[in-house]
């Protein structure tokens, strides 16, 4: 990205400049603008755009001893009228103090970056390293040569130095007398993981070397407002490197977009409202083709359904034991269905029942479904064999009548089927206990336990794992889970609202991240959704991300912006239907970035692993499975558009596959020639009105 250097501004120019849109990353000499530790917080805490604190020593230097003059000029003063003035604080150098005061109030206040010099005092050094990792700002340790170009040996002794002194980004700024010197910089990049290190040479001979280094792998380069706003010899203005670095590279945004409803969340409601006496409101619903499955499979119970705009209103059936009499139900194409209807029609149901689906559901197997429910007492006969123990396919009949106990369950095959159990054992005549090893997908099982909660289901739950997970609670060290409920529950209507999708928005939300800015409405920060994990994970990349004010301190529209992004490592296994977007924003990230839960995509859809490795090594950026972790290989925008290392378009299949549908569309956005999608209906299934809103970009 391109950082503009500001210097000599009050902040009243410093915010109409970064809302201005000229700047898309900016660089604030807090040793060279006079701004109040007040105005310090109100400009680091209120803009989205990444912000780098820098304070100079030998600036703070020259101000600290002007102040020492004046202090001195005041003695003098106060002396001649018989007064004095108290003694300043011994053993600290005043500039120091000074840089210290500025730059962890920028810290303190938001700053995505500081700057700190790598000859700053080691105690100034530990200060603000502790106070970056407390707020999660990016510590750039910087050296700067006025006079010249020193040997390379000393260069990377500097960028050793720097490392060790805890720079997450290292900058190494010199005085180029010739191109030698130039390409002495320059060869650090060898040296230095993608995106951690900027380099480059002031002066006139050095000039280029400002736009070399994007090519080369830095995060970001300098430029200035004006010539006559430089803060070095030889920068360049930031229209001069927009224009050589985007060129007619179109960006996207600012937008703001209404996110769909929570499928997770309205399939488990509409079901459990069809479970129930009387008449349930749902509002906030948005149609999608699982959402109008679980409206069929509604009707199908006995339930009355009827939609009114975004609000449905379902007139259940009082749902008891043996209550149904039905010979078959199609679930459309969802898994979730398939494995929430399956219990639940065990207890409900006099008699054996058929169940059924289309198109890609056909062929994914139920992984453990058959064990699972045997040990319930369920048999399940599938109408073809399966070709591993255990698993089975559609067309399938079940017979109950489940029996309630105690059973211990492995998770490794996903949380669906556990949903469904959870929404069945409570309607039995006894009490019963889930136990899940090795879970996976935790944060759909407590939204099965949170919507059930609505309808008037108790459940208790307990989560437990070692030490690190105790300390922690972070869902991927979690190593089981046990539900208890009492039998006999019955459901009760419910009127509530249902929440936006984490899922649909995580494509507009990368999308931002790298190629613009997007505004998006309707989430819940405080959301179960495993998909909300796309914050996490963006934020570790290095995006900009804030939440605006809005009717709850959790449901504001959420902004994401463009900023120098990284390598990261994150863990899918609770949310996998990430994987395929997540790996579009690792091919803009620099360096390699690993994301595990590949053993969760083998049945979804399609083998989404495999898919994800065929279009990400079809576009040119390299991917590899081992075991259980995708590795990708990413590059940063520009330094894509400098090397003509755009992502390459073609023809692509998404395999049936809403996700990777999704996911083709995005990463078409940086691409050097058009994308084309052989099956684009698919995306139907879960959000139909993505194409004409991603149009709107």
């Amino acid at each position: 990205m391109i950082c503009t250097s500001i210097q000599g501004k009050t902040l009243e120019e410093i915010l109409r400049i970064l809302e201005s849109g000229e700047v898309e990353m900016a660089e604030i000499r807090l040793d060279r603008c006079d701004l109040s530790e007040d105005e310090v917080e109100e400009l680091f805490s209120t803009s989205d755009i990444p912000l780098v604190a820098t304070c100079r020593l030998s600036e703070m230097g020259r101000r600290a001893q002007a102040g020492e003059d004046l202090l001195q000029d005041a003695g003098e003063a106060l002396t001649a009228q018989g007064l004095s003035l108290s003694e300043p604080r011994k053993g600290r150098n005043p500039a120091e103090e000074l840089v210290e005061n500025q730059l962890l109030k920028a810290i303190e206040a938001g700053a995505k970056y500081v700057d700190l010099e790598v000859e700053a005092p080691p105690m100034t050094g530990r200060k603000i390293r502790h106070a970056c990792e407390e707020y999660g700002t990016v510590l750039i340790r910087s050296f700067h040569d006025f006079d010249g170009t020193p040997p390379a040996a000393t260069l990377l002794s500097v960028l050793e130095k720097a490392r060790r002194f805890g720079g997450e980004v290292v900058k190494i700024v010199t005085t180029a007398a010739s191109r030698e010197d130039v390409e002495t910089v320059l060869d650090l990049y060898r040296e230095a993981e993608p995106g951690t290190l900027v380099a480059f040479c002031m002066g006139e001979e050095g000039r280029d070397s400002r736009l070399e280094a994007l090519r080369r792998g830095a995060p970001f380069t300098y430029a200035c407002l004006t010539p006559r706003e430089a803060t070095a010899p030889g920068q360049w203005t930031t229209a001069e490197m927009r224009r050589a670095v985007y060129g007619r590279f179109r960006f996207i945004g600012p937008k703001t977009l209404p996110m769909p409803s929570s499928k997770s969340f309205a399939q488990r409601a509409i079901v459990a409202a069809a479970l129930a006496p009387g008449t349930s409101h749902l509002s906030g619903y948005s149609p999608c083709g699982d959402n109008e499955s679980a409206i069929a499979v509604a009707r199908a119970l006995g339930a009355r359904v009827e939609e009114n705009g975004s609000e449905l209103s379902v007139s259940g059936i009082g749902a008891l034991p043996g209550k149904l009499d039905i010979n078959e139900i199609h679930t459309g194409e969802s898994g979730f269905l398939t494995r929430m209807v399956i219990p639940l029609l065990s207890v409900l149901n006099r008699g054996p029942v058929r169940v059924t689906g289309e198109k890609t559901l056909l062929n994914r197997p139920l992984a453990g479904a058959h064990d699972i429910m045997a040990s319930f007492g369920v048999r399940l006969s599938p109408e073809r064999p399966a070709p591993r123990k255990g698993d089975c396919y559609l067309p399938l009949t079940v017979k109950g009548p489940l029996i309630p106990g105690r059973a211990d369950i492995s998770g490794k095959g996903g949380s669906q089927l556990i949903s469904g159990l959870l929404a069945a054992l409570p309607l039995a005549e006894g009490r019963s206990t889930v136990f899940v090893h090795d879970p996976r997908s935790i944060p759909y099982m407590f939204i099965t336990v949170d919507v059930l909660r609505k309808f008037g289901i108790e459940i208790g739950s307990e989560m437990e794992g070692g030490d690190d997970f105790l300390q922690t609670q972070d869902w991927s060290l979690c190593t089981g889970v046990t539900f208890r409920m009492r039998g006999g529950q019955r459901y009760f209507p419910a009127d509530f609202r249902i929440e936006g999708d984490w899922s649909s928005a995580a494509n507009f939300l990368v999308a931002a991240a790298i190629f613009g800015e997007v505004e998006v409405e309707g989430l819940d920060t405080q959301s179960l959704q495993a998909d909300i994990s796309i914050m996490d994970i963006l934020m570790d990349a290095g995006a900009s991300m804030s939440q605006l004010e809005g009717p709850t301190p959790s449901t504001g529209p959420l902004h994401v912006s463009r900023a120098p992004l990284c390598a990261f490592d994150t863990d899918l296994n609770n949310c996998p239907d990430l994987f395929p977007i997540v790996a579009v924003l690792a091919a803009f990230c620099p360096g390699e970035s690993h994301i595990r839960g590949v053993q969760r995509l083998l049945h979804k859809e399609t083998d989404r692993a495999a898919a994800i490795v065929d279009m990400l090594e079809k576009m040119g950026v390299p991917a590899r499975v081992e075991e259980d972790e995708m590795t990708v290989e990413g590059m940063s925008l520009p330094q894509r558009l400098l090397t003509g290392r755009l992502l390459r378009g073609g023809t692509f299949t998404s395999h049936g596959d809403h996700r990777m549908v999704m996911a083709l569309k995005v990463a078409s956005l940086g691409a050097g020639s058009p994308v084309e999608i052989d099956d684009t209906a698919c995306v139907a299934k879960s959000f139909p009105g993505f194409p004409a809103m991603f149009e709107t970009l």
